[in-house]
């Protein structure tokens, strides 16, 4: 049997890199998928990906930072689907303009936290009504090594995906009687689209060299969201999964 048949999953930033990985992956698993992103044209493509398979998904233009945008989105999922048992909330990211505190454009802080917290934040509002009636579930954040340990050149992001890390831990707890799971990835240097297009030669990055296993690719952090919204992680909750080459360790 497949590790998430007759699931409902609701992935944001579906469109590409690790959300894109995670959403073909949990079609192949047997769920249900609904892709949120912005991303309309790389979204489909996902989507009939998964109708290429035999899997069901939906695509729903999503800007997560908006309360209108992300109650739709789970609203849309309920009407297509039946139903919600896994909310992934992958969407996120830094820009080039991130950096020191005294030296960012204001502007950029709040982008970043509106996308990787309080993005995260709402989808988490919506989805959870519908969790609770469904008698139970499981949603995985995405924070990263960034929250973990002390890097520099991307204080917004840090911020941010602190706060991720933080509210996980918090759900986790107030959620834990309704049956619903809350855990997070912190993924390391993931050579996705978006941070190609960042770095260039992903290998030469200094945060990539000082990665034990050096850096990881998409379907590696897929995998491990994989488990932790499967029934095989039925007793784990509020934990941060490091998926990262082992960068948490030095």
């Amino acid at each position: 049997m497949a590790r998430l048949e007759d699931k409902v999953a609701l992935i944001t930033g579906a469109a590409a890199g690790i959300g894109r990985a995670s959403a073909l992956l949990f079609a192949e698993e047997g769920a249900a998928v609904l892709l949120a992103d912005v991303d309309v044209e790389a979204a489909t493509d996902v989507v009939a990906e998964i109708e290429a398979m035999g899997g069901r998904a939906l695509f729903v233009a999503t800007d997560v930072a908006e309360p209108e945008a992300a109650e739709a989105a789970v609203a849309q999922c309920i009407a297509a689907f039946g139903g919600l048992d896994i909310v992934y909330n992958s969407a996120g990211g830094a820009t080039q303009d991130d950096g020191k505190v005294s030296e960012m454009p204001l502007d950029e802080f709040w982008r970043t936290m509106g996308v990787d917290l309080y993005g995260s934040f709402l989808i988490c509002r919506f989805a959870i009504p519908h969790l609770i009636e469904r008698g139970g579930g499981a949603i995985l954040n995405t924070t990263s090594i960034r929250a973990m340990k002390a890097t520099q050149g991307a204080d917004a992001y840090t911020a941010a995906k602190g706060g991720v890390l933080t509210l996980t831990k918090s759900l986790a707890q107030e959620l834990a009687e309704h049956k619903i799971r809350v855990n997070a990835v912190a993924p390391g240097v993931v050579a996705s689209e978006r941070v190609q297009r960042m770095m260039g030669d992903v290998a030469a990055n200094p945060l990539a060299q000082a990665t034990p296993l050096g850096y990881g690719m998409p379907i590696e952090v897929a995998r491990a969201a994989l488990f932790l919204v499967s029934d095989e992680a039925r007793w784990i909750t509020g934990v941060i999964l490091p998926v990262d080459g082992g960068a948490a360790a030095v």
